[in-house]
């Protein structure tokens, strides 16, 4: 079962130290509890790390310790999306998908981490959405405030599925950038299972944009001539 094996590796990292000096990255699991959500029953893990000092957390169902083909979904923390039901994007609606996959599945993991606004910041992220109320997409808007499209980097969350000994993993995601930087930085990423969602007024230049100037896979959302598909989840 997930919870002894989990409350193992706890018990393993209490005494694992780096030394800042001659270790790059040291990702550690530090808490474990239960989590009982709408969603179903997952354990909520959370990791040190000294690289960005965030605060990111895993919440796993089932038995994921030496598994491979593990359901996993990477979830960038988006406030007004995930807590206040922003239409601006499909944040908090993928989020809803993935723990709904994972709890149909009855095993998987979804990795929640603090990079805000594609790394920008809660702040830099309104600023974005005042540019954006002005007619500049959302890279546009992060060029124009000095930041690349997307400034996130996910080394720390493959060390944290390593932390885990998750073997390898099904990425649930339509974004190519995800699935590449976790190979580059170790992670066996064995397949990909995408997460749509229909545009509404308010998200679809969004999630345009983010098709043609990103590469996110969100053909099947639009026909040919722009119209979007009636199709939640792929």
């Amino acid at each position: 079962m997930t919870k002894p094996q989990i409350s193992e590796l706890l018990k393993q990292d209490k005494v694992h130290f780096c030394d800042g000096e001659h270790v790059d990255l040291c990702v550690k699991i530090v808490a474990v509890a239960n989590l009982p959500t709408r969603f179903g029953f997952f354990q909520i893990v959370a990791f040190y790390n000294n690289s960005d000092e965030k605060d990111h957390v895993a919440l796993v169902m089932g038995d994921v310790f030496g598994k491979e083909d593990v359901p996993v979904r990477m979830h960038s923390e988006c406030l007004t999306g995930d807590a206040f039901g922003s239409l601006r994007c499909d944040c908090g609606d993928q989020l809803q998908i993935s723990l709904e996959k994972v709890s149909s599945l009855g095993c998987g993991v979804v990795l929640y981490l603090r990079q805000e606004g594609r790394g920008i910041g809660l702040t830099n992220k309104v600023r974005a959405y005042q540019l954006q109320d002005f007619g500049y997409d959302t890279f546009e808007a992060n060029r124009a405030l000095g930041f690349q499209d997307d400034e996130r980097d996910y080394r720390v969350a493959a060390h944290m599925l390593m932390a885990m000994n998750v073997k390898s993993v099904k990425l649930l995601t339509n974004n190519p950038k995800k699935i590449a930087d976790l190979r580059k930085h170790g992670i066996n990423v064995t397949g990909r299972e995408p997460i749509l969602v229909v545009p509404n007024e308010y998200n679809r230049k969004y999630l345009k944009a983010k098709m043609e100037k990103s590469c996110h896979m969100l053909d099947d959302l639009f026909d040919s001539g722009g119209a979007e598909n009636g199709k939640k989840e792929g």
